[in-house]
């Protein structure tokens, strides 16, 4: 198959409507990462995106609305009014609801589950597609199951060239991070992949919200994966990944320290740290991951990438506190690291 990379336009966004209606795949920006969208309507459609990524079949889609009417169809009963505070706080936005599904929606969406997650998103190209398409778009992230999440549409060429016939390119991804997915079938919203919307940020819109604890542990045996992103191991550069820990100039010693011995052993290290780190790590090789949390979870994708690129056979990650935004990102580095994560020991 040849994939064409197009600018989002008019004229690009028509044909990729035209695509979608037929039953094939797009590749198009979200400001959270870049989707893989299909009809989300067509069970056919849909099963292309499971064969195009390489992901398992245990492994929910959301589906993606532009318009609040495109709601009811997909669930099977009345957003309650929690779900009503949190969609006017939120959408559109960077907030996925997870809902009682209808019988519109395939089992193949849901990976089996009697529960569809929606989400209204805020970037003007993924509504205008949606548009386009007059359906709802069932997407994950545009890139092979496991490997970083793509954030610009080379990031999608990359992963998706020859598997499928276009990538819309709506520039760099605002946010860098999927998400939020959130439950609503306890007392409280319940947290099952933190994002851009923070835990505090719901817990201000609905009154309180819990974050589920495999949010930052892999699920146990026999646990259901209710939400994408929580069974596997995701966004996972190429080489081993670890996570330090602890009082900051411990956790600059420690990476040092990993770091000489994976090189005198012959291996290809490198390290991932905040820029106003860098300078502790002398001519060791390091990429920055900005400044702050936020940074972390605007640049974390793509220097995984760059890592890829740089041939690293083992990493070694700087961490963040779990308060906001920091939470989203040391759940994806979790993930990407198979929670491979240690305590730097000493103080700062």
């Amino acid at each position: 198959m040849r994939t064409e990379l197009l600018p989002v336009s008019p004229e690009s966004l028509a044909r990729a409507g035209e695509l979608i209606r037929a039953g094939q795949l797009v590749g198009f920006p979200t400001e959270t990462v870049y989707g893989l969208g299909a009809n989300a309507l067509d069970e056919g459609a849909v099963r292309r995106i499971f064969e195009a990524k390489g992901r398992p079949g245990d492994n929910p889609l959301i589906v993606h609305i532009s318009d609040l009417a495109q709601l009811p169809p997909l669930i099977a009963a009345e957003p309650g009014d929690t779900a009503r505070r949190l969609m006017a706080a939120f959408w559109p936005g960077p907030m996925t609801l997870i809902f009682p599904k209808s019988d519109r929606v395939s089992p193949v969406v849901t990976a089996g589950l009697d529960t569809v997650a929606v989400r209204f998103p805020a970037h003007p190209a993924a509504r205008a597609l949606i548009d386009a398409a007059r359906r709802p778009i069932a997407a994950p992230s545009a890139n092979r199951s496991g490997r970083p999440s793509p954030t610009t549409a080379a990031h999608v060429l990359e992963d998706m060239d020859g598997r499928v016939p276009l990538i819309l390119d709506g520039g760099p991804c605002d946010v860098g991070l999927e998400s939020t997915v959130v439950d609503l079938s306890g007392a409280e919203p319940r947290i099952l992949r933190p994002g851009g919307v923070t835990r505090e940020m719901l817990a201000a819109a609905a009154g309180g919200a819990t974050v589920d604890p495999a949010v930052l542990r892999p699920l146990g045996e026999g646990e259901v994966a209710r939400s994408p992103g929580m069974k596997y191991r995701h966004y996972a550069p190429a080489g081993e990944l670890t996570i330090v820990t602890g009082a900051e100039a411990a956790v600059i010693r420690a990476i040092c320290a990993r770091y000489d011995a994976a090189l005198a052993a012959g291996r290809r290290p490198l390290i991932l740290a905040l820029e106003g780190h860098l300078p502790a790590y002398g001519d060791r090789r390091a990429l920055s991951l900005g400044a702050d949390a936020a940074g972390m979870a605007h640049a974390m994708f793509a220097r995984l990438r760059d890592a890829d690129a740089l041939d690293a056979d083992v990493l070694f990650s700087e961490a963040v506190p779990t308060d906001g935004v920091g939470l989203a990102v040391m759940n994806r580095l979790g993930r990407a690291a198979a929670f491979r994560i240690v305590e730097a020991e000493g103080d700062a």
